[in-house]
């Protein structure tokens, strides 16, 4: 989504629509705002549902403490000005307390995002703002504090976050990926012991982005290509919806008949992209103008070694990424369901997926369909765009029990002899 193209109001409204459906504030909690170039104040209004806002409902404060609109402004709204303040370059400023947030806000702990590349390099360092009354002049002093010492993302004892950007759809991809990454050290806590990175792994991660792509030529896309693009965002958004991509994360790609594939872009948000937004790559080319995700040269080595794989789905849902940040096996033998989809789910070290992408390719086979990389992703793969979809959804489904079923007891395994017996009777010799 374009943000210059919308008005202030429009933006909030749609990120606290995003906020509300994912569960990460409730009807009275959170509030949003924008400074726009005239220095105005564009933010949430108080006591007003937060999953029914229009456009009218967004308050606006001018530089001189003018208040246009229906209602009056979110009470947080002395801690935005405070930080608008003091950062004359953050434009948005997010504050929501999701449930996991919240948890460690209660245990005064902060979120290890350095279990995730991906999420260390979007959140960056992470303050803790002491506890106050909120809406006091000492809440803003306390959360302002750590801004002005540089920090965008900060947590606030009891209470939740807050987050500074130059968007407020920069603000939310931070926001989402932190509630993510909470949610991942939770997960991994309870099936090992998470493994955090170093600075020099999470440094190379940041390096292995730099990948040059050709020119490709321009040319007109044939109807099978066109297809793909509009069934790749209907499935991208889908995986959005379900929670196996965040607007940060996530990877899908579709392999043409033309010795080329389509790809989702490097930055991509996964709720708002469109046909226009994938990228075409074929050999070492792809479009002018656009940059695929980090992982292309990898789809291109699976598509190249794998003839009846056509789309793959590359996730770091919270579930599924618990075992790879604790590098933890995954065992698909749960209930049939899981073995039938996911077979051998294979493990791969960190940063496989651009240091050796042949490597990594050849290991994909019809036993081993998805492949968990250490701290990275799970990579899977599937004959069609809704087959990847299916198996990566019983992954984190999988995934999901496992991690549940230790606050229950201990998990009870699908025999050798029942493991048979699904091979036989769903022909998977």
């Amino acid at each position: 989504m374009h943000s210059k193209w919308l008005h202030p109001a429009d933006q909030l409204i749609a990120i606290m629509r995003r906020i509300y459906e994912r569960g990460l504030t409730t009807t009275s909690g959170g509030n949003l705002s924008i400074r726009d170039d005239n220095g105005d104040i564009w933010i949430t209004p108080s006591g007003i549902d937060k999953g029914s806002l229009t456009r009218a409902d967004i308050m606006q404060v001018k530089p001189d403490g003018t208040v246009i609109g229906l209602h009056t402004p979110s009470v947080e709204l002395p801690f935005h000005a405070h930080v608008y303040r003091i950062r004359p370059d953050l434009r948005a400023v997010l504050h929501a307390h999701p449930p996991t947030l919240v948890a460690y806000s209660l245990a005064r702990m902060i979120p290890d995002t350095r279990l995730n590349a991906s999420a260390a390099l979007t959140c960056g360092e992470i303050a803790m703002a002491a506890y106050e009354v909120p809406g006091s002049e000492k809440l803003g002093d306390n959360i302002a504090l750590w801004f002005e010492k540089g920090y965008n993302t900060v947590m606030m004892e009891n209470h939740g976050c807050v987050i500074g950007a130059k968007d407020i759809f920069e603000a939310y991809k931070v926001f989402e990926t932190l509630d993510s990454a909470g949610r991942l050290e939770m997960g991994a806590r309870k099936v090992g012991t998470p493994a955090p990175l170093t600075p020099e792994q999470i440094a190379a991660a940041a390096k292995a982005e730099e990948t040059a792509w050709a020119p490709l030529p321009e040319e007109a896309p044939s109807s099978e290509e066109l297809a793909y693009r509009r069934d790749l965002c209907a499935f991208v958004k889908r995986c959005y919806r379900q929670g196996l991509f965040t607007a940060s994360q996530g990877v899908y790609a579709q392999r043409l008949s033309d010795g080329g594939f389509l790809v989702t872009p490097k930055g991509m948000d996964a709720c708002d992209v469109s046909e226009e937004d994938i990228v075409r790559v074929r050999g070492n080319a792809c479009e002018v103008g656009k940059t695929p995700a980090r992982e292309a040269r990898l789809i291109q080595a699976v598509f190249a070694v794998q003839p009846e794989t056509g789309s793959i789905a590359i996730s770091m849902a919270p579930a599924v990424m618990a075992f790879a940040a604790a590098h933890e096996p995954l065992d698909s033998r749960t209930i049939p369901e899981s073995y039938i989809q996911l077979r051998r789910v294979g493990r791969a070290p960190f940063l496989a997926t651009c240091e050796d992408p042949e490597g990594l390719a050849k290991r994909f086979d019809e036993h081993t369909p998805v492949i968990i990389v250490d701290n990275e992703c799970a990579i899977v793969t599937g004959g069609n765009l809704l087959k990847a979809f299916d198996r990566l959804e019983v992954l984190d489904y999988s995934a999901r029990s496992v991690v549940a079923t230790k606050d229950i007891g201990p998990l009870v395994r699908i025999s050798d002899q029942e493991v048979r017996d699904i091979e036989v009777a769903f022909n998977l010799m």
